[in-house]
């Protein structure tokens, strides 16, 4: 038993965890728990603990059933909200095949097999989201329009409002369970937040982004309101989407930094726009993975919706912040399509791949948008050589279903099971779109 395990174990003890909830997830992102009483997690860490593979969307079929999770230790903590009496924890799980293997279909298992590929070329992938999402006075009900919990907007500051003690507990339970937070402010639609996480390592963002999730909700319900990260709940105000910094370290030093250079971005970052650029309408199924996220991408509110880079250019799919002089480890870029909904581990994964195939094949990054996207005709458009983001999520697996990038990056099982969950999902939302949908999104669908 190693140092980590150690200190788990001696943990428990001391602070009187009668359980310890051990999550992972689906393909589609969704957190699966199993609680094991403390006696139980010296066997867990050695051996694992048994479960039905099959019954998790995406993670085995019926004839290959039995399957493992063995937590990490690293990913302990107590739950707050769970109180200190007899307290519950939680770690992240590896899921295992039955002879220890970790299994190709595990979301953190995809993720990790990309940050290794990138271990391979000296470098570690860092990311930084900003998570936006709604607070709605009630639990939304079909036919029934959602309602928000205020009516303010970007940056608001609101007297004794319900959105500032939201988050303010919400960051309190988050740096309790060792998340950092950097920002929190309230975002342009009424209800709609922003919480930024600090950045870290992929694999901990990923799972972080799922902690933050849980308490997100937990706190909600506990003020007597419902949060979601639906990517548009509201037709008329700005979606809800995650866009997220990313840089490569090689050690110390920032891989995308040059002293000089334009924007003070290297070779390798230039590159690694280039392959990002290159392969954005094939990954966009899995960083936009849900019918509404094409409401969003589409329905304005600065959401992204066509393929391009730009300093400074919030119109763009791909910003460079303005640099700080002096700071090149905060040199970055920030990817702006990814949805709040999307499953972190997929879509690291493969924002990664796509970048390290810029870098592998030595991509040229086309010049960037300096003006308004938005506000240019197609034809201008098409001039530049810009071209839209997927339209819809039937024409985003369409897309993805030819690329070789990202059934290498998924493996054949995530692969071949995203392509049939989002094929049914679509067909599902076609039989059941009402007149008003239809008429409203037609040029999306």
């Amino acid at each position: 038993m190693d140092r980590q395990q150690e200190f788990v174990l001696r943990t428990i003890e001391e602070r009187d965890i009668r359980f310890v909830r051990l999550w992972f997830t689906d393909v589609l992102g969704s957190l699966k728990s199993v609680a094991v009483a403390p006696a139980e997690l010296e066997g867990a860490f050695s051996e694992g603990i048994g479960f039905d593979g099959s019954a998790i969307e995406g993670l085995a079929r019926v004839y290959e059933a039995d399957m493992l999770v063995r937590p990490d230790p690293a990913t302990f903590a107590v739950l707050p909200w769970r109180g200190d009496h007899h307290g519950t924890a939680r770690m992240f799980c590896d899921v295992l095949t039955p002879d220890g293997e970790p299994s190709l279909s595990d979301p953190r298992n995809v993720l990790r097999r990309a940050l290794h590929k990138a271990a391979g070329h000296g470098l570690t992938f860092y990311t930084h989201p900003e998570i936006e999402f709604y607070l709605l006075k009630d639990e939304w009900a079909p036919g029934r329009d959602p309602e928000p919990v205020d009516r303010a907007g970007y940056f608001d500051h609101v007297p004794r409002g319900t959105t500032h003690d939201f988050r303010r507990a919400a960051i309190g339970v988050l740096e309790s369970m060792g998340i950092s937070v950097e920002f929190s402010h309230h975002e342009g639609g009424p209800g709609q937040n922003e919480i930024d996480l600090r950045y870290a390592d992929a694999l901990s963002t990923a799972d972080n982004i799922m902690t933050f999730r849980s308490v997100i909700k937990e706190v909600a319900l506990e003020q007597g309101i419902y949060a979601t990260f639906m990517p548009k709940p509201f037709a008329d105000h700005p979606g809800s989407g995650m866009h997220t910094h990313l840089s490569l370290f090689e050690g110390d030093r920032n891989a995308f930094h040059e002293a000089g250079a334009e924007f003070q971005l290297s070779k390798v970052a230039r590159q690694f726009i280039a392959g990002l650029l290159a392969h954005a309408a094939e990954i966009t199924a899995v960083t936009n993975q849900w019918v509404n996220s094409y409401k969003r991408l589409w329905g304005g509110g600065e959401a992204p919706s066509y393929v391009c880079w730009g300093h400074n250019n919030r119109s763009a799919l791909i910003r460079v912040p303005m640099y700080k002089p002096g700071k090149g480890n905060s040199t970055r870029i920030e990817y702006r399509a990814i949805d709040s909904a999307a499953n972190p581990y997929l879509a690291f994964a493969l924002m990664l791949a796509a970048g390290l195939k810029g870098i592998e094949d030595g991509l040229d990054l086309p010049d960037g948008a300096e003006d308004d996207v938005w506000s240019l005709t197609d034809s201008e458009r098409r001039a530049l050589g810009i071209k839209p983001l997927p339209t819809s999520l039937d024409n985003a697996i369409q897309i993805m279903e030819e690329s070789e990038l990202v059934a290498e990056t998924l493996g054949e099982g995530v692969f071949d099971y995203f392509l049939r969950n989002k094929r049914a999902e679509w067909a599902e939302y076609r039989h059941q779109i009402t007149a008003f949908e239809l008429n409203r999104y037609l040029p999306m669908l």
